[in-house]
């Protein structure tokens, strides 16, 4: 839902996100005549210079959007300025959070699509190495390199996929127009697909290796920004070498943050602050104990979020600290100005 999509038809377009916002506050009929929340498809409202301020000419619809995000948990909050900033363009991602690279020449987003998300434990380096930066480097690149094959696997199998399996989708112009019997494999290259790799628990493998929050504003922080930083080498070098796009994402984790962590505990048993519960932190995030007010997590994730452009943001909004329609509404104003993807998951 962006205004600025299509200047021209401006009006229609507000007219359009409206209806979408008040279908989505009513909700769905299930077979009980019950409304409920549909969980898809996704909704996305964009923020930008004609709807973030109370007294611009869009503001009603921002109003209207929070208000659907404090029932229904949608719409998600993207921000033009940001995305301007940190992707040149203004695209929806895909699906939840993953977002395509950037396309400078064609300015091409739909009809592209992402071949898959390979995830890199950090938590599992980090024991692994034992607490020797050495050792962890070394490991590191190992396992990047083990995600590294595995994409490589994925897309050779792929590759050999004939269009007419998916006709709506490689021939019929969904994503790609491709002749009868014509394999799928040039559209891996050129920036037409993505390939993501994942990470999940920099929270505790920085605190492990550092003793601190990757979100102290110290050493904590330097050495989480200089993982990141790491990942994302990882990925120009591939993309370099291959012409493939590799892009650094946030995997959600919904039920791999469990099994993460079970892994981990078999593995180095019981460890206070890293293995002592059932899941390890998601992506970049801070750990959901750390005292935090949703707006200062807001500013210091978004430090991180430049370094995840493959995709991933998500704020919990915390139970009984404010009214999710003004928590939602400030996150919003905030999001606008501070990062490019918002998700709100508020608590009916």
């Amino acid at each position: 839902m962006y205004l600025n999509e299509d200047p021209e038809y401006i009006k229609e377009t507000a007219m359009l996100i409206e209806e979408f916002l008040n279908q989505r506050i009513q909700g769905m009929k299930n077979r009980a005549g019950q409304w409920i929340t549909p969980a898809f498809p996704k909704l996305l409202y964009t923020l930008d210079e004609n709807n973030i301020y109370e007294d611009s000419e869009y503001y009603y619809l921002t109003k209207l959007a929070v208000k659907c995000t404090a029932k229904r948990m949608v719409p998600d909050y993207i921000s033009a300025k940001k995305m301007r900033e940190l992707k040149g363009d203004v695209y929806p991602c895909m699906g939840c959070r993953s977002f395509l690279t950037p396309d400078p020449i064609n300015h091409k987003y739909y009809g592209r699509f992402n071949c898959g998300v390979i995830t890199l434990n950090l938590v599992d380096i980090a024991l692994s190495s034992k607490g020797d930066y050495d050792l962890f480097w070394e490991l590191f690149d190992e396992r990047a390199e083990l995600c590294h094959k595995a994409h490589k696997e994925r897309i050779a199998h792929l590759s050999n996929t004939i269009a007419d399996e998916a006709p709506i989708m490689w021939m019929d112009g969904a994503l790609a127009r491709l002749g009868h019997n014509e394999k799928i494999d040039k559209l891996f290259y050129n920036n037409i697909a993505t390939a993501s790799l994942g990470y999940a628990g920099l929270f505790e493998c920085v605190k492990y290796m550092t003793g601190c929050s990757h979100m102290d504003g110290d050493k904590g922080q330097q050495f989480g920004l200089e993982v990141m930083k790491a990942l994302n080498a990882k990925c120009a070098e591939w993309r370099k070498a291959e012409n493939i796009s590799y892009s650094l994402y946030g995997t959600p984790m919904e039920t791999g943050v469990h099994k993460f962590a079970k892994a981990l505990q078999r593995r180095f048993g019981i460890i206070e602050g890293i293995t002592d519960r059932d899941y390890i932190t998601n992506s970049y995030h801070y750990w959901v104990k750390e005292e935090v007010d949703p707006f200062t997590k807001l500013t210091k994730e978004a430090e991180y979020q430049a370094l995840s452009p493959g995709g991933l943001d998500n704020l919990h909004s915390r139970k009984a600290t404010l009214k999710y329609v003004n928590l939602a509404k400030g996150c919003a104003r905030k999001s606008a100005n501070g990062r490019h993807y918002l998700e709100i998951p508020c608590q009916a």
